[in-house]
């Protein structure tokens, strides 16, 4: 009898370590997608960070919480934000290698880069 109730309670251990081993994965998978994505804030005249490193397919998204309109402007010109007034927020997904600087439309000393390495 204490035989039987060994197996029963090692495959009943057992079965609940896989399921958590299952779990842990699943979670882990989820948090490894969501970290790549990012976010920049503006505050105070400033982007924070000012330079922010993702990596290939990542999602940065500004948000405004400055009292003010801000624009996001890629220095090379291949994104422009619309004005975003307080808790506006603007997204761009950055498929490429690279390094891409940007700055505020509206306040030029306002400067910040996003670097894409794999």
């Amino acid at each position: 009898m204490i035989r039987s109730f060994d197996k029963r309670w090692r495959r009943a251990r057992m079965g609940a370590l896989a399921i958590g081993a299952a779990l842990a994965l699943f979670f882990c998978q989820m948090l490894l997608a969501q970290a790549d994505d990012a976010n920049i804030s503006i505050d105070n005249f400033a982007f924070a960070p000012a330079v922010l490193t993702v990596k290939p397919g990542a999602t940065v998204t500004f948000e405004n919480h400055d009292d003010i309109p801000h624009l996001v402007v890629a220095v090379d010109g291949k994104y422009r934000s619309k004005a975003l007034d307080t808790n506006d927020k603007f997204s761009i997904a950055f498929d490429k290698p690279g390094e891409y600087a940007y700055f505020c439309g509206l306040h030029p000393h306002m400067k910040g880069k996003i670097i894409v390495a794999p």
